[in-house]
Order: structure tokens, then C-alpha cells, then sequence
């Protein structure tokens, strides 16, 4: 007897798709602008803590439910777990100082110098926020690398009629804006540029030479991979994210927030003169010189690196009325 062989037999493996790669999924991430807040609650000795976070969301109107992820790598993931309940505070645009304040790993005591009260709940409430909400804790899951607390409003309040604090691709919206007016008209100059990056990025440089990770060093040659694999036919928008990928993964592998902080404007700075200013053509006269600047890392050649990135950039600089021409 003979069987028919279904269609479905026949049918080929699903393509194997690509995994997610890290540094491109954050940025990707970046594209969506979020609100900035700083989530605090209360230690076991009653001291207030906290932390700034823009993963906050609304869940539920009925009931009130809001949540924000941390991850759990933070330092604080045990006292927010073993407390009764958190403030969300929801930052204007002249709270920035209040942003980088608590974001960062340097400072103990994030309260201290900051207006504050305790709310009816007992949390830790920041004077003048646009918007404070006090929550019980409803839930909280594990999630990936992060745990995901739900919390129940309980307390709620509004500040005053400024803007709000906004995040995106990696810079605050404000000094976004004001620097792609800046870069348009024309009024930061190359050279200026030019030594402001050598001067950044030597120093991320010699830093990644010395705390790079396998993986970090990893993905800074994966964005040389990206860059060298460009095709004429290749969007604008392509080119510009494996230009700025390179120079976030260098930033990412130096670890110094503050470093990292400029490094994110600088590559807002980046994105806006490819886009309007200079001519984005393949060059790979400079495929060598990137290969360099990698190879060097990995032999923890500080100096190698410095260099090698030293004459990309004079390189592009030198060459770039040409390029223009040919544009």
C-alpha cells in the first residue's frame, strides 16, 4: 500500500533566526523616549534609599496598579524585595541633577543635600517631582535579568506645571534637541569635534585596556564586522547605527558612568552630523585602522589603540572635502 506524503512533511526546517544582540537591542530600545523617575523605598533601619529608573509603567486603573523593573545585578534588589512598599517620583526637566544623582553607583548617601518627606505611607517622597506615587507592593516577578515589582497605589500627588524629563536614545531629550540645533546650524566645528572625541575616546581607550571584558572587546569587533559588511546599496539610517554602535561598545567597555554619560551625547553629536552635515560613503580605506584599534585592546595595548583611533579620525578629517566632492 502507498501513503501520500503530506504537505506538511515536506515542509523544510524553519530559517534559523539570528540572535538578539545586546548593545543594538538597548539602543533599539533607546528609540522609544520614556519619562525619567526615581523609585525610592526604606532600608530595614529606616533610611531612605533609592534609585533612577525609566522602565515605570501604569498596568491597572481597576485597581491602581503601576510597575518598574530593576535588575538584579542592583545593589538594592534585596531591600526593595524585603520592603512593604515603594514612591515612584516622576521627574521634571530642571530635576536632571537629581537623574544623574541617583543613577549613580558613587554616591552612599543619595538623600542626603535632597527635599523630602515621608509620605502617609512612610516612603520616601522628592519635593517638587511633576508627579509622586505612593504603592503597597502588589507582586513581583522574576523576569529575565531583571524582577518586575508591581505596586498598588495608595497615595498619589502633583508638583508643578513643568516639563517632564525625557529619555531618549541615550541622552535627555532636552539636551537632545538643543544639540541637534546646534550641529544644523553649524555651530560646533570640526575641530572642536575632532579633539573632543580623541580626548574622550583616548581616555575610554586606555580604559577598556584595562577592564574590557572578553565579550565587551567582542562586540566592539562585531561592529567593525557591521561597518565592513556595508553595501553601496545600504540605507543611511544602517550605516549611521553601526558607526554609533562602535563607539557606544568602546564607551561600554571602558566602565565609567561618567565617561559613558558624555560618550552617549557625543554619539547623539554622531548621529546628527551623519545625518545632516557630512557625507556618509563607504570608505574602507579605513577598514584597517578600526581592525587596529581592536587588535590593540586585545593586547591590552593602550597606547596601539589611542593611536590607531588617532589617524581614523585625522584620516576622516583630512579626506573629507573629497568626499564631499564625490557626494
Amino acid at each position: 500500500m502507498t501513503h501520500a506524503v503530506s504537505d506538511v512533511a515536506r515542509d523544510e526546517p524553519a530559517a534559523q533566526v539570528a540572535p538578539i544582540e545586546p548593545t543594538l537591542f538597548r539602543q533599539l530600545l533607546g528609540c522609544f523616549p520614556t519619562g525619567v523617575a526615581v523609585i525610592t523605598t526604606r532600608d530595614a533601619g529606616g533610611r531612605p534609599v533609592g534609585l533612577t529608573c525609566n522602565s515605570f509603567s501604569s498596568v491597572s486603573l481597576e485597581p491602581p496598579l503601576v510597575l518598574f523593573s530593576l535588575r538584579k545585578a542592583s545593589s538594592l534588589l534585596g531591600t526593595f524585595r524585603a520592603a512593604e512598599g515603594f514612591a515612584i517620583n516622576i521627574l521634571s526637566q530642571r530635576q536632571d541633577a537629581l537623574s544623574g544623582r541617583f543613577a549613580s553607583s558613587k554616591i552612599a548617601d543619595k538623600f542626603e543635600g535632597v527635599a523630602w518627606r515621608a509620605g502617609p505611607l512612610g516612603m520616601p517622597v522628592i519635593d517638587d517631582c511633576l508627579a509622586s506615587f505612593e504603592c503597597s507592593v502588589h507582586a513581583c516577578h522574576e523576569a529575565g535579568d531583571h524582577h518586575v515589582f508591581i505596586g498598588e497605589v495608595k497615595h498619589m500627588g502633583g508638583g508643578g506645571a513643568d516639563h517632564a524629563l525625557v529619555f531618549y536614545k541615550g541622552a535627555y531629550m532636552m539636551l537632545a534637541e538643543s544639540l541637534r540645533t546646534l550641529v544644523v546650524q553649524g555651530r560646533l566645528g570640526s575641530a572642536d569635534l575632532d579633539e573632543a572625541y580623541r580626548t574622550l575616546y583616548g581616555t575610554l581607550l586606555r580604559l577598556a585596556s584595562e577592564r574590557a571584558t572578553d565579550a565587551e572587546l567582542d562586540a566592539i569587533e562585531m561592529a567593525v564586522d557591521d561597518i565592513e559588511r556595508h553595501q553601496g546599496s545600504d540605507t543611511l539610517a544602517q550605516r549611521i547605527e553601526s558607526a554609533s554602535r562602535f563607539f557606544c561598545a568602546i564607551a561600554d567597555a571602558g566602565h565609567n558612568e561618567a565617561l559613558t554619560l558624555m560618550a552617549q551625547t557625543m554619539t547623539t553629536i554622531l548621529r546628527e552630523r551623519m545625518t545632516h552635515v557630512i557625507p556618509v560613503l563607504p570608505r574602507p580605506d579605513l577598514f584597517p585602522l578600526r581592525r587596529e584599534v581592536v587588535q590593540c585592546l586585545r593586547r591590552r595595548d593602550a597606547g596601539g589603540a589611542v593611536a590607531a583611533l588617532d589617524e581614523l579620525i585625522t584620516k576622516l578629517r583630512k579626506d573629507a572635502p573629497v568626499q564631499a566632492a564625490a557626494a
